[in-house]
């Protein structure tokens, strides 16, 4: 198979919480809403996030619990800086790591854990798996 584009929605009973979550902090921008599905697109290249309502019996909740969306940005101290001024609680501290880069977590709504990142150098012991 040759997948043209690959993309997961994650199911919630949040989901206008969770959109607003992500404009709110993380300037995303709203792509569809019919209310119980959204698509959220950030940055450029374009990324996108879903969320959407159960509304079959197959559509179970998910859990935020072991997921983590990771998001790359120019500069790790400005943005971690802005998001704890803004009163997003850090449950990983912003630090140095030696796989090449400098990140923090804070969660979303859902309980998902956003690693927010930029790149650094990564140490000699982890240079040798780049390719």
């Amino acid at each position: 198979m040759r997948a043209n584009r690959v993309s997961a929605a994650f199911t919630t009973s949040r989901v206008e919480e969770t959109r607003d979550f992500y404009l709110r902090y993380f300037g995303a921008r709203v792509t569809f809403d019919c209310g119980w599905y959204v698509i959220l697109e950030f940055g450029s290249p374009v990324s996108t996030l879903q969320f959407m309502a159960p509304v079959k019996p197959e559509h179970e909740l998910s859990s935020g619990a072991g997921l983590i969306y990771n998001f790359m940005v120019d500069d790790v101290d400005e943005e971690h800086l802005r998001l704890t001024q803004a009163g997003l609680h850090v449950v990983v501290p912003l630090e140095d790591h030696p796989w090449g880069d400098r990140g923090f977590v804070v969660k979303d709504p859902n309980g998902i854990s956003l690693y927010i990142y930029s790149d650094r150098e990564p140490d000699e012991e982890f240079r040798k798996y780049f390719t």
